[in-house]
């Protein structure tokens, strides 16, 4: 083993868990400081478990690179052992990133809209690993062809799919909590992973130095990362207001005078005007959370519930957003105002005691209705 190699390796492995450390331990902190909001709201949860995927894919990392380090040092990297231990680690960490992705609200919709379909991904990652193993062994003795090493083809059609998974996902999670620099820098980080990767298959491209060099810029820039989401998540729930603080009151037809000291609103006349669907959906949640009780309280958002698409949701927010022309940091989300409870259902996060509407408007409301 030559000493960039062995540099690399040490490197791999420090780098890797100092960064699963960090991670996990955010993690941990935010369970702890914001438990009761993270349990009251069921997509608050499948942000926590992404990172706690995140931070065990970090650590496979790990024990892959210890393996490939004693499998170089002890010189048992030839063995079908190494062999067989290499791609079951590089199964488990293509497993937990795909986990992590499955609870990033802005993965492509295909990972976390049916099951089956991470099911799907799973059996072919194992298969594609399962292929890797074979051509391994298959041209041990020629592994080279045309320039070409056979047994890295596979691997690398399946980690173009999955930074093309991770490039969406942290690009729109990014550009979401207005980060835009970080969302284009991880998406150079997510190319450089897969540049990283090539000279594993090409030849021509195998470079000991500048190849180990940019697999250690990319991982650590792939680290900082995951580390920046982590940090961007607790500010965003640091700055998502409470339900007992917020009240809001139904005046007359179109006008809503809500507070919300969080997000500097103080008793704002909100006139939806001529956007009636908003203001009666918004009503509609508003008689629910206050008059009925437990499983009561919510609305179903879906093509056959009372609210036929969450894009409705999304409006009442972006209106009085545009209403209020609230700065881009005290800008209202949809987790703001709503919790989702699971299956579709929605529900207002305003405390019922905190809602006022006036008689006259609830009479017309409920004749309407």
């Amino acid at each position: 083993m030559s000493d960039i190699t062995e540099f690399y390796s040490l490197a791999h492995i420090c780098i890797s868990l100092i960064g699963g450390i960090l991670l996990l331990a955010i993690w941990y902190n935010i369970r702890k400081r914001f438990k009761q909001f993270l349990e009251e709201d069921d997509s608050q949860k499948r942000i926590d478990k992404g990172l706690l995927y995140l931070s065990l894919a970090l650590f496979i990392w790990v024990f892959s690179g210890t393996w490939i380090y004693l499998g170089n040092l002890l010189s048992f990297d030839t063995t079908i052992i190494f062999d067989v231990g290499y791609s079951f680690f590089s199964v488990l960490n293509t497993l937990a990133l795909l986990l992590a992705l499955f609870y990033f609200d802005f993965a492509p919709r295909f990972l976390y809209k049916n099951r089956k379909n991470t099911i799907v991904l799973t059996i072919l990652i194992i298969a594609v690993s399962t292929v890797t193993f074979f051509l391994i062994q298959g041209y041990k003795d020629n592994p080279v062809v045309n320039g070409i090493r056979i047994s890295g083809i596979p691997d690398l059609i399946l980690s173009c799919f999955l930074m093309y998974l991770l490039i969406v996902s942290f690009y729109k999670t990014f550009m979401n909590r207005g980060l835009k620099l970080v969302a284009i820098i991880s998406v150079l980080a997510f190319l450089l992973m897969l540049v990283s990767q090539m000279p594993d298959v090409f030849v021509v491209m195998d470079d000991i130095l500048y190849g180990h060099l940019i697999k250690i810029i990319a991982k650590t820039t792939f680290i900082s990362i995951f580390l920046v989401l982590a940090t961007s998540w607790v500010i965003q729930l640091a700055l998502t207001p409470k339900p007992s603080e917020m009240t809001i009151k139904f005046m007359d037809w179109s006008l809503v005078k809500m507070t919300i000291p969080s997000k500097e609103i103080y008793d704002k006349t909100i006139d939806f005007g001529s956007k009636t669907t908003q203001y009666k959906n918004l009503l509609k949640f508003a008689v629910k959370r206050k008059y009925e009780i437990g499983d009561g309280q919510y609305l179903l958002v879906n093509s056959g519930g009372e609210i036929k698409s969450q894009t409705y949701l999304s409006r009442i927010i972006e209106n009085i957003n545009s209403i209020l022309q609230l700065e881009s940091i005290s800008q209202l989300e949809r987790k703001d105002l709503f919790t989702f409870m699971g299956q579709g259902k929605y529900r207002l996060r305003v405390i019922p005691e905190n809602i006022s509407i006036d008689e006259t408007l609830l009479e017309e409301f409920n004749k309407t209705c």
